[in-house]
């Protein structure tokens, strides 16, 4: 199997320029299936923290590197959205947001901000022993007997601990972004879930500030707070 990636044919979720070169780096196994971005690629093209996978390697053997507050052992683990990217030597703390186009994007956050990660619950089951175990967008799982979050709702999981720290959730009023579709990187507050009778998506009505608002279907749009849409401040 092949270790590269060709640069055309890469997920339109990946920050990296198509016709500079033929060939990027493969996303190794992890979070997030085929939209998960490589770290080398966030290192090397788009910080320019590392010009090559050797130091990319060596950035991660020294501990300069974090991500979810973990260190990552592999320079081709995806990384994808809303995961947070750190870097303890430089006091510098990132979250990964969808972007113009659903392009992902670097914010830059408090260090504070850092210590948690929001999902998105998209599947909700009860296990043995009477606890619920969701299932979020990046592929993870976590137990909690907590049976008031539902399927399409936002949780903020405490790295270290992951325990729900936050929950936002999915109805009409809430704060949601799009991350994918034609408004892809757009902020707004659900004005109306429309329920499709059948197999079809239901629509979501999206308003915003001083601009006329947008609709989409409900799985493009994911429930957010108002400070994962903020940069950190200069103060």
């Amino acid at each position: 199997m092949s270790k590269h990636q060709k640069r055309l044919s890469v997920p339109k979720s990946w920050p990296v320029a198509r016709k500079t070169a033929t060939f990027t780096v493969k996303a190794g196994a992890g979070p997030h299936g085929e939209a998960g971005v490589p770290l080398l690629v966030l290192l090397r093209d788009v910080l320019g923290y590392v010009d090559s996978k050797k130091e990319a390697r060596y950035a991660l053997e020294q501990g300069s590197v974090l991500v979810n507050g973990q260190r990552p052992s592999d320079e081709r683990r995806p990384i994808g959205m809303f995961d947070i990217l750190s870097f303890p030597d430089r006091d510098e703390h990132y979250r990964v947001f969808p972007g113009e186009g659903g392009r992902l994007a670097l914010t830059a956050i408090a260090a504070d901000a850092a210590d948690s990660k929001l999902g998105k619950v998209v599947g909700k089951r009860h296990v043995s022993g009477g606890d619920v175990q969701l299932s979020l967008h990046d592929g993870s799982t976590l137990l909690t007997d907590d049976e008031s979050v539902a399927c399409k709702d936002s949780i903020v999981v405490d790295n270290e601990s992951t325990e729900i720290v936050a929950h936002f959730p999915y109805e009409e009023g809430a704060l949601v972004t799009a991350v994918d579709g034609q408004h892809a990187g757009e902020i707004g507050e659900i004005e109306e879930i429309t329920v499709t009778a059948g197999s079809g998506s239901n629509s979501v009505t999206v308003s915003q500030e001083d601009v006329e608002g947008f609709e989409t279907v409900e799985e493009y749009v994911v429930v957010i707070d108002e400070k994962f849409t903020g940069e950190v401040s200069e103060e």
